[in-house]
């Protein structure tokens, strides 16, 4: 075991593909950076020794950037217009609404007017609310503007998608404003006229998949994931350079191991994510469900030194994370709990097992991630080769013959996320799948 652990401790192999994904600069879903990306993907994981490292192109909604402002009593702050906003300007009062929980929605007046709410949620609330149930939510009940307001320090207006699948253009222009902006707004101008205005170029675009494979060529195999798009404004290192920069290092880990490989391990680096899961999407659309024992998708590893796993309520992958933990005395959080984001959903909402591979932390929602402030200083190479070797273990654990994970039933995918509170998020946001008495 020494022997692959001190090669993989002491490579440069992911390290290396981290930078020249940062430094590439826009890797917006559908732009000529995420295209070169993925292409550079594709390279990094045939170096590293996986075979049939090609690209795999779909259709996407495109939306690039313009200017975008809010504006009250002619003082103008700064913001930035969330991606998929719709091109259009409105004026309307403002109505802070703190948090945005769905019961404020259902207390408030809000017909014709422009929404806040604060990027996080409150400390005794049982689950996280999502910006883009946050929206619909502002949608549903009238709102004619949105405004998506950072709960973290520093000047720091967050992005992040709008839009549904069904419609990948929202309803109503949304624009992100720091905390600072935030508190000021709701000081001076709550009820007050604000006008917010957002430009954007929407047309048809491209994206693509990036895969791989390893191991032997059995029909069933385990998916090894992460997405190489990232938000236009940042260099996107945390989310989700780290997590590709992870696939590469597996690729080169698992490749030195190979013979030890009982079932094929296929790397996806996915486009499109940050604007609904597009390519997994896709991917879960074009591929059997059934070949796919289990997939392994990191986005959010490296941030934090521990890794922390939502399980989805799979008892076996829940028990393999605790054993290898205890092989390497070392800790790994798991969560058995439904996460209705990210790239492992597509597959997981059909009863796929999967983990979402991330890193612990103390902070609510995304910290750096989605701000200007997500650069590769905020990483650490340790970090990224030490949760390496885990996930390198992990992977060969999952991947052999004994090791049977059964796939959850379509009924006990919707009892968890009724159960969850999770149901009535993804309704409102067009995210729910499943054809249910509630949904006639």
């Amino acid at each position: 075991m020494a022997d692959w652990i001190g090669t993989l401790f002491t490579s440069d192999r992911g390290w290396n593909h981290l930078e020249t994904l940062v430094d590439i600069g826009n890797r917006m879903a559908g732009s000529p950076g995420e295209r070169e990306a993925a292409e550079r993907t594709r390279d990094a994981l045939e170096k590293a020794g996986a075979r049939n490292a090609h690209l795999e192109a779909f259709d996407t909604q495109g939306w690039e950037r313009g200017s975008s402002a809010i504006e009250a009593d002619e003082v103008e702050l700064d913001s930035i217009a969330l991606p998929r906003s719709p091109a259009d300007t409105v004026t309307a009062p403002l109505v802070d609404l703190g948090y945005g929980l769905p019961e404020q929605f259902e207390d408030a007046d809000l017909e014709g007017s422009v929404v806040m709410v604060r990027s996080d949620i409150p400390g005794y609330y049982d689950r996280y609310v999502h910006r883009r149930e946050k929206y619909y939510h502002a949608v549903e009940n009238g709102a004619v503007g949105f405004v998506y307001r950072n709960h973290v320090e520093g000047c720091l207006p967050p992005t992040g998608s709008v839009g549904t699948p069904e419609n990948p253009i929202g309803e109503i222009p949304a624009v992100g404003v720091s905390k600072e902006v935030g508190a000021t707004l709701a000081r001076r101008f709550e009820d007050e006229p604000v006008s917010i205005s957002v430009e954007a170029t929407i047309e048809p675009a491209r994206s693509q998949n990036v895969h791989a494979e390893l191991g032997p060529e059995t029909d069933e195999r385990v998916l090894v994931t992460s997405h190489v798009d990232a938000h236009d404004i940042a260099e996107g290192a945390m989310d989700n350079g780290a997590g590709t920069a992870m696939v590469v290092e597996l690729a080169g880990a698992l490749a030195a191991r190979e013979d030890d490989l009982e079932t094929r391990v296929e790397f996806v680096a996915y486009g499109a994510e940050e604007v609904g899961l597009v390519g997994s999407g896709y991917h879960a659309d074009t591929t059997s469900h059934d070949e796919i024992k289990a997939i392994v998708n990191n986005d959010g590893v490296v941030r934090g030194r521990t890794l922390e796993m939502t399980t989805h309520g799979f008892d076996v992958l829940e028990e393999a994370a605790k054993d290898t933990a205890d092989r390497f005395d070392h800790p790994i959080e798991t969560i058995p709990r439904l996460g209705p984001h990210s790239d492992h959903w597509p597959f997981v909402q059909w009863g796929v097992p999967g983990y979402h591979v991330m890193s612990t932390s103390d902070e609510v929602g995304r910290g750096w991630g989605h701000t200007f402030a997500d650069t590769l200083d905020k990483l650490e190479k340790r970090d990224l080769l030490e949760q390496a070797i885990l996930l390198t273990d992990l992977t060969v654990s999952i991947a052999r013959e004994s090791v049977s994970i059964p796939h959850k039933s379509e009924a006990e995918i919707i009892e968890m996320l009724e159960s969850q509170d999770l149901a009535e998020g993804m309704r409102i946001t067009g995210d729910w799948p499943y054809d249910t008495p509630n949904d006639q």
